[in-house]
């Protein structure tokens, strides 16, 4: 496949100008991490195309393979690497110059390896374009401060702030205790605009050491890419900063777990209208059907909200998070809020999502619900006006429960998300929790050893 020279030349330019010595060639992988190589400046401008293998998108989270490795060629062939010149950035915290840019994954005969997450995530959104929409989104991300840990087996514990002494108790959007890791975050910021991430607001969540950084709104892709590279960031930092961050959506068993709450709204590419928004203020038909699809399809989609076994702690009763897809209007208990707001900032907010999603699926499974309740003409059930935490649950309990839900769902979503990717993801997930469900844990020594 033959590569863009404008853009190429304008990554030689840019490498130039900031004096690069060394680039980060970065793919997402199925978990949101990323993967490639490092190489020197100077061979990266003259390779056209970096190869690595088709079956990277097929690894597990442990590093293991799935039983059923049909989805993929035996050969165990390469991809074609093609960097987005839309990626490029600083790496700010190396020694000497280094950029780092996301790439697409393409096949030798040009066409994209639909399995790669960002794959997933362009052809979702290829079908808005389309129609002549564009998707807004604004992510909102959580997640905790812990203390280094090297013992799997230890519990995990608040790291120490300036005060000498680390949190115990909630201190929810308490300023005084952001400010006790006031080095960590103005690190944090500093990175992040040398990334031109654009992050908002940063407030204090409710358990101990649990922060929430706001993205603002913008382009899918482009909010998808700068999610996977915040989480990237915020791990180095810490980690410079002598502590941990964990994105695990309940990294302790007595607080509260971490979320990606995904605000989302839809524009007539053309105008620029929120199509959303009803001249009286009210909610549109196509709005209507938007979370009429996202409440019918979320139990289909669940496990790209939440990935791992780990994920399902959070979703609990009275644990801060939702248990179904009901919506409400300015209701922070159901899985789908409809912030106050004018017609042109109408929006929804999906508060399933955990902060260990894998931003390009997560992202993508809710774009897809959507469209598919426009497509289908869903209409969503009546407002929840009330507390949705005393409803039955509504989602999946377990990732073997929403795994199933994803294999039977409506070939309508197989086909938009893409089949050999619905595949692959479900055998990966699979073999991920039969590797889980061979450890013997805590409570079962506690518990079973001498009473059953």
């Amino acid at each position: 496949m033959s590569f863009d020279t404008e853009e190429m030349n304008y990554i030689n330019a840019w490498f130039k100008e900031h004096r690069i010595t060394e680039v980060e060639c970065l793919i997402p992988d199925m978990t949101g991490n990323a993967r490639g190589k490092i190489i020197p400046a100077d061979k990266f401008c003259k390779e056209q195309g970096m190869r690595l293998p088709e079956m990277l998108f097929i690894q597990t989270v442990t590093g293991d393979w799935p039983d059923d490795e049909s989805m993929v060629d035996p050969r165990e062939i390469d991809m074609v690497l093609r960097p987005d010149p839309n990626t490029l950035r600083l790496v700010p915290w190396t020694a000497d110059p280094t950029a780092q840019v996301i790439h697409d994954c393409y096949l030798r005969d040009g066409s994209p390896v639909d399995i790669a997450p960002r794959s997933v995530l362009k052809r979702v959104l290829a079908e808005y374009a389309k129609r002549g929409w564009q998707p807004v989104v604004a992510p909102e991300l959580e997640f905790y401060l812990v203390q280094r840990n090297t013992d799997p087996d230890y519990p995990l514990e608040p790291p120490v702030g300036r005060s000498g002494r680390p949190e115990r108790a909630r201190q929810s959007y308490g300023i005084d205790a952001v400010n006790e890791f006031d080095p960590l975050f103005e690190d944090i910021y500093d990175y992040c605009e040398a990334q031109q991430l654009d992050i908002d607001t940063l407030i204090h969540e409710s358990g101990a050491a649990q922060m929430e950084i706001n993205f603002l709104h913008g382009e899918a892709l482009s909010l998808a890419d700068q999610v996977f590279l915040f989480k990237r960031t915020v791990r180095e930092t810490a980690m410079r900063h002598d502590m941990y961050a964990t994105f695990m959506a309940k990294p302790f068993e007595d607080e509260p777990g971490s979320a990606m709450h995904i605000h989302q709204s839809m524009i007539d590419t053309a105008t620029g209208e929120n199509l959303f928004g009803a001249p009286d203020g009210g909610m549109s038909e196509l709005f209507r059907h938007y979370i009429g699809g996202l409440q019918a399809y979320l139990p289909a989609t669940m496990s790209f909200f939440a990935p791992n076994v780990n994920s399902y702690r959070r979703i609990a009763r009275h644990e801060s998070a939702p248990i179904n897809a009901d919506w409400g209007t300015d209701n922070r208990t159901v899985g789908l809020r409809v912030p106050f707001a004018s017609a042109s900032a109408r929006r929804v907010e999906n508060r399933v999502a955990g902060a260990d999603a894998n931003p390009y699926l997560a992202l993508a499974a809710t774009l897809a619900c959507g469209l598919l309740g426009i497509i289908e003409g869903i209409e969503p059930r009546a407002e929840q006006k009330g507390s949705a935490y005393e409803l039955p649950f509504g989602l999946p309990r377990s990732i073997e429960d929403s795994l199933q839900n994803l294999e039977q769902a409506p070939e309508s979503l197989h086909d938009l998300l893409g089949k050999r990717f619905v595949h692959a993801y479900a055998a990966i997930k699979r073999k991920e929790y039969e590797t889980f469900f061979r450890v013997i844990s805590s409570w079962e020594r506690e518990f079973l050893l001498l009473s059953v």
